[in-house]
């Protein structure tokens, strides 16, 4: 391993303590933090862990910029690469992709359990507003044409919810006991 990919590993390996220090995955904070937040930090602890065990520094705000061609490297491993394997074209007329070979989709797959359910409602619950603004209907009645959508959506973000703290305080106890 070269220098720079040694020092790499290490700034993210302390940017990572830093945030363990912080607070950011104790339980008590875990379970203080907003749903949304919660499973936002979870995903995030799981994207980087997975770009970490890859060789890869996650990107942190203040850090000096990669090279391009390491730049593009760590996008590849976060979202994936080649022929993207799920598809949604919604009713506006746009077309939503995403990989499943990425840390994000190994992250979702975690948190979600169903990586590909999950992709397709996010996307039709995410796109409620443009497909009411499109149809020139009102949202509500948008709402309810796809309201299986919406308590799938539901289901599986309480899903995410449980994972993700269950993630967080894990870590929390791993991070404890190398102290």
């Amino acid at each position: 391993m070269s220098a720079r990919a040694v020092h790499t590993v290490l700034a993210a390996a302390v940017a990572l303590a830093v945030l363990t220090v912080a607070g950011c995955t104790s339980p008590t904070r875990s379970t203080s933090m907003p749903p949304n937040e919660v499973i936002k930090t979870a995903q995030r602890d799981l994207t980087e862990g997975c770009l970490t065990r890859q060789g890869l520094a996650p990107p942190h705000p203040g850090a000096r910029p990669a090279s391009a061609a390491r730049q593009q490297q760590v996008t590849r491993a976060v979202f994936g690469a080649g022929r993207t394997e799920l598809s949604l074209k919604l009713p506006t007329g746009y077309s939503v992709r995403a990989h499943t070979d990425g840390c994000l989709a190994a992250a979702q797959r975690t948190l979600y359990g169903d990586q590909r359910r999950w992709f397709r409602v996010s996307t039709v619950v995410n796109n409620l507003k443009p497909e009411a603004a499109f149809r020139k209907e009102p949202l509500a009645e948008v709402r309810t044409r796809h309201r299986a959508d919406l308590a799938e959506w539901r289901r599986l973000r309480a899903r995410a919810l449980i994972n993700a703290k269950a993630h967080l305080q894990a870590e929390s106890h791993r991070t404890a006991a190398r102290d």
